[in-house]
């Protein structure tokens, strides 16, 4: 008898635990923090146009990098079975390697891991962005 109450208890226990991680993701966080001497290029393929724009100039890339740097984004819905983006935005290190991946919907949200974040404080340069990509 008391096994089967030591069962309940660890399964309980376990489920707490796991309803407070997945909870925990929830927090406002940053979802990009790096260093632009670390970005050797930032490629943006805006889903509207279908023009893949590849960014290698350092200033351009240090105001997009300082940019996100600064923005503390809320995890909201999933964003499975949505369609449509504007910008698929990919950062590579010096290496050449993927740092970060997330696409632009907007000034205040992005997809990111399967979910729609919103920003909590500073706005992203969307209009920078648009600017970079229509050249």
């Amino acid at each position: 008898m008391n096994k089967i109450k030591w069962i309940k208890r660890v399964a309980i226990g376990f489920s707490i635990t796991l309803a407070l991680i997945f909870a925990l993701t929830y927090i406002p966080h940053k979802i990009l923090s790096i260093e632009p001497t670390e970005v050797s290029k930032i490629t943006i393929f805006d889903g509207n146009t279908g023009i893949k724009t590849i960014i290698t100039d350092k200033n351009n890339i240090n105001h997009i990098i300082n940019n996100f740097n600064d923005v503390t984004f809320q995890k909201g819905k999933s964003s499975f079975g949505y369609m449509g983006y504007s910008f698929r935005t990919t950062i590579f290190d010096n290496e050449g390697k993927v740092t970060k991946e997330f696409t632009i919907n907007s000034s205040d949200t992005i997809i990111y891991n399967g979910f729609f974040f919103k920003t909590k404080d500073n706005a992203i340069e969307y209009d920078y962005l648009e600017k970079l990509v229509s050249k």
